[in-house]
């Protein structure tokens, strides 16, 4: 058993762990500080408020950011489940095969994707980004789940069996309610992943419209310069739904990231 570390210890991780995150932090703290420049902090940004559709693009993004957490959320806790506690035929060669994921970049996959939303008439359609977006996160979080899965000893599954739940039914009834710090990864990871995209919207959903909050920044550049505080003042708007949420999960993501990365 390890030994709980000394008072000493434990001041010197902590200051190793802060300076650490200082060279993190320095641009989060020049973003706003940039964004107090210029014309000031009121004007720049009752700009961004005014000036943009930014409420529209904001229900946009939220929009496809929680169709993207459900089909995910969805798929990773059913494959997590049966790759992590279920045995059948052909499980390492299927589980490596959708790891291919993790290295494929989403711009290598542009071509095909375009010719399959215009096969399907989806443009305009927030399915033609939600989906493929989905399929891009699918590989990173169903490797954390199947891994935390994988640790739930089997005796808790089998004394569910005994009492008489199906495999579906002590997924639904048991495994969940005890993956709380993964779903929170899956959830954060998810929504990150969802709200900051910015090519498949510009590329997908070409009506104004239907344009996310990734795009308000583009209101105040032209071709021979841009405005630069109000930029940055946007970029502040854009960034605080995921600090909040962040900060909303960060006691159950922080489990759920750590269980979930060793095996």
């Amino acid at each position: 058993m390890l030994e709980r570390p000394t008072v000493g210890v434990r001041w010197v991780a902590q200051v190793a762990a802060t300076l650490l995150a200082i060279p993190f932090l320095f641009p989060l703290v020049a973003m706003v500080a940039k964004s107090f420049d210029g014309a000031g902090f009121v004007a720049n940004y009752s700009a961004v408020l005014t000036q943009t559709p930014l409420l529209r693009s904001t229900l946009n993004s939220a929009v496809i950011s929680l169709g993207v957490i459900a089909i995910v959320y969805v798929c990773t806790m059913l494959a997590g489940f049966a790759f992590g506690k279920m045995k059948f035929r052909g499980k390492k060669l299927v589980f490596s095969a959708i790891l291919v994921g993790l290295v494929l970049p989403t711009i290598a996959l542009i071509v095909p994707l375009f010719i399959m939303v215009d096969s399907f008439g989806l443009f305009n359609n927030y399915l033609a980004v939600i989906v493929p977006l989905a399929t891009t996160i699918v590989p990173f979080t169903l490797l954390l789940a199947r891994n935390y899965m994988a640790s739930i000893p089997d005796e808790v599954l089998e004394a569910a069996q005994i009492d008489g739940c199906s495999s579906f039914g002590t997924l639904i009834r048991v495994v969940i309610p005890l993956a709380k710090p993964i779903t929170a990864v899956i959830i954060v990871w998810a929504f990150l992943q969802a709200w900051n995209e910015f090519f498949l919207p510009l590329l997908f959903l070409q009506d104004e419209s239907m344009q996310t909050v990734t795009t308000i920044p583009l209101y105040f550049t032209s071709t021979y310069g841009s405005d630069q505080p109000k930029i940055f003042a946007a970029l502040v708007l854009i960034c605080l739904p995921v600090v909040v949420l962040y900060l909303a999960l960060q006691r159950f993501f922080e489990r759920g990231i750590s269980a979930g990365a060793i095996k």
